[in-house]
């Protein structure tokens, strides 16, 4: 899967035009939902699909979900980002490092959508809330911080030779698995609709995306530089 995704990368990255094109239909379909959201409100697709997702509802599925959102929780997307850049940082990958910070960058981001599509969190009269999360509901800050920061963990992991090489596969498959995790987690734990969490799949995409593309064309920019890792 990671083999997989280095190739994608840097299919993309040769392929500027296409690149651009995927990065400009995202922006089309989050504009699109967004006008669907703000017309409809809460759909048949939102409940329905909360409901089959909460019809076997358990204490240990609870906790898993819980497990699987808690990296956005509160203050922890600041110390996974600050985590990550320092070690990173500590194996001299100075760069890679100052990139992952940006990754932050996301969540101011998904604020102002936030704040301008002002949409309510699902009620308890319409699915279970079992977690009470604040602010807005669309997009999901949640989804976007996964996709923009795992996201471009993945992409490292996929680009960069590192000695213990199954440090890297299981950072990069576990970092995969939160990633495509989030969005059901979310949606099971009435924090968010189907289509809160599709939007922030949407708007985390665009960010992944535009980051790698100027960490690429830094990169093209300063010459060779040597990527293996030795840890």
């Amino acid at each position: 899967m990671i083999d997989y995704l280095r190739r994608l990368y840097t299919y993309l990255n040769r392929d500027k035009r296409l690149a651009f094109y995927v990065i400009a239909g995202l922006l089309v379909g989050f504009l699109l939902l967004t006008i669907f959201v703000q017309l409809m409100g809460v759909t048949y697709v939102d409940v329905h699909f909360s409901e089959e997702l909460q019809e076997h509802r358990n204490p240990i599925l609870n906790a898993l979900m819980k497990a699987t959102s808690w990296f956005g929780d509160g203050y922890m997307p600041g110390i996974a980002v600050g985590g990550a850049a320092f070690i990173l940082y500590l194996i001299h990958a100075r760069r890679e490092a100052g990139f992952t910070l940006l990754t932050l960058l996301s969540g101011i981001v998904v604020y102002g959508l936030k704040i301008a599509v002002n949409r309510p969190r699902p009620t308890a009269d319409l699915v279970e809330v079992v977690t009470n999360a604040k602010f807005q509901s669309f997009p999901s800050g949640h989804v976007t911080f996964y996709v923009t920061f795992f996201g471009f963990l993945v992409f490292l992991m996929a680009r960069m030779n590192w000695k213990a090489d199954a440090l890297r596969w299981t950072i990069g498959l576990f970092s995969l698995a939160l990633l495509l995790a989030v969005p059901f987690s979310r949606v099971y734990l009435g924090a968010h609709w189907f289509t809160d969490v599709l939007a922030g799949f949407f708007v985390g995409l665009v960010c992944l995306m535009v980051l790698i593309r100027v960490y690429l064309s830094d990169t093209w920019r300063s010459g060779p530089v040597d990527n293996t890792i030795r840890v």
